[in-house]
């Protein structure tokens, strides 16, 4: 996976509204934010895989974001 996409995908994390973050079940936040990434660039499968597996493992950094910013 590329630097961009990595950076897409914190761009659509940053700019997604708080509640959808904190709302969805971890499965359809994990399908949601790779939808949402991949819709801006062109993915190689290998490339959407890694994405979704990158997505899961930051989950509790994603929620903890959210969080942060619901409270400000």
């Amino acid at each position: 996976m590329t630097p961009k996409i990595l950076r897409q995908l914190w761009a659509v994390v940053e700019n997604s509204q708080t509640k959808t973050l904190l709302q969805m079940d971890d499965a359809s936040l994990v399908q949601w934010l790779t939808h949402q990434t991949t819709a801006q660039a062109l993915l190689e499968p290998n490339e959407t895989d890694f994405l979704t597996d990158y997505i899961q493992s930051r989950l509790s950094l994603i929620r903890d974001i959210a969080y942060e910013r619901q409270c400000l």
